[in-house]
């Protein structure tokens, strides 16, 4: 239905319509009342097409994620979701699967004005990333991973990572194995490993490579990681850098026969739902997901109606969530 049948049918003219509709003009009361009788009536819906054809704007954001299964990405989503809905725009969801082919695609075809705005869940900034979001005519913000040059959100990683392996040797652990990600990722897999580090430096305990391994993000990993651990030593508490890290290195325990926290402590970062629900529940540091999700799509906003400026670093907050899969043995 177009505008001009709603002007027939509450029998006033196609500009009064408009005026309605937009809120711009004057319109008599009972002209007003029998426009919005008529599309309340007919159910109309605007054409958001033409609409932004002509004021330029498409009222669509752009949310790349690596993996919108994960449930940080989720939640990341939910939080920009609630803000575009409340500046009346619609969110336009690219998952990329981690693949960085995948990712340069999506800038390339988000940068074509598909979008007004981006918000992109970094993992490996590349050259060729940082070739395409140059050449981008609508701001973007980067989530999870700082980016010199543009507007990022990210989370205190070092500092959440430093705090946890200081709780483990605050609990009497000094054998405590790492189990990391690859240093493509800065965030996860250089940041948290340099928290891990200079804390146990700096209880004056000593670095053991053989305590240390490194592989991806999934479950699996986790626990052939763990495994990799066990064939060399036997730790008396794990850090894994993320909660799915955590959670595979815990059965990985469990099957060669170690009780959890009895033999091994286990702990992780992100606080997933099921953190709080695995027997025994993991600790672990609580990131506001959700909230940077909320915070990177009003600062695109803030971008778009040029009331900030490209190029600020901004930090979430964290909580440690002490829970049972860590045994003091002091």
């Amino acid at each position: 239905m177009r505008i001009k049948d709603i002007a027939k049918l509450a029998g006033v003219s196609p500009a009064t319509v408009s005026r309605v509709m937009n809120n711009n003009g004057y319109v008599k009361d009972e002209k007003r009342e029998a426009v919005l009788k008529v599309i309340k009536e007919v159910d109309y819906q605007p054409n958001s097409i033409a609409k932004s054809l002509k004021n330029q704007k498409s009222h669509m954001l752009g949310v790349i994620v690596p993996k919108i299964s994960t449930e940080t990405a989720s939640r990341v989503v939910s939080g920009v979701t609630e803000v575009a809905k409340a500046h009346g725009y619609q969110v336009l969801i690219a998952n990329t699967d981690l693949d960085i082919e995948e990712e340069i695609n999506y800038l390339k075809f988000l940068s074509n004005k598909s979008v007004d705005g981006i918000v992109m869940m970094g993992t490996e900034i590349t050259d060729r990333h940082l070739e395409v979001m140059d050449k981008l005519t609508v701001p973007i913000v980067i989530l999870g991973q700082e980016v010199f040059g543009y507007t990022s959100i990210i989370h205190n990683d070092y500092e959440a990572s430093y705090q946890m392996t200081a709780y483990l040797i605050s609990q009497g652990h000094k054998a405590i194995a790492f189990i990391g990600v690859s240093e493509k990722d800065k965030a996860v897999g250089v940041i948290r490993k340099n928290g891990y580090l200079d804390c146990i430096k700096d209880h004056g305990l000593e670095v053991d490579e053989e305590l240390m391994a490194i592989g991806d993000f999934d479950i699996d990993t986790g626990y052939q990681m763990m495994n990799k651990v066990l064939e060399k030593k036997i730790p008396t508490a794990v850090y894994a850098v993320t909660d799915h890290l955590a959670i595979g290195a815990t059965h990985a325990l469990l099957d060669k026969g170690y009780r959890v926290p009895e033999d091994v402590s286990v702990v992780g970062i992100g606080d997933i739902k099921l953190a709080e629900y695995l027997n025994p529940p993991l600790t672990t540091v609580h990131y506001t997901f959700k909230t940077s999700g909320k915070m990177a799509a009003e600062v695109v906003f803030d971008l778009i109606h040029r009331v900030r400026t490209k190029g600020e670093c901004l930090m979430t907050t964290f909580e440690l969530k002490k829970r049972a899969s860590v045994k003091n043995i002091r």
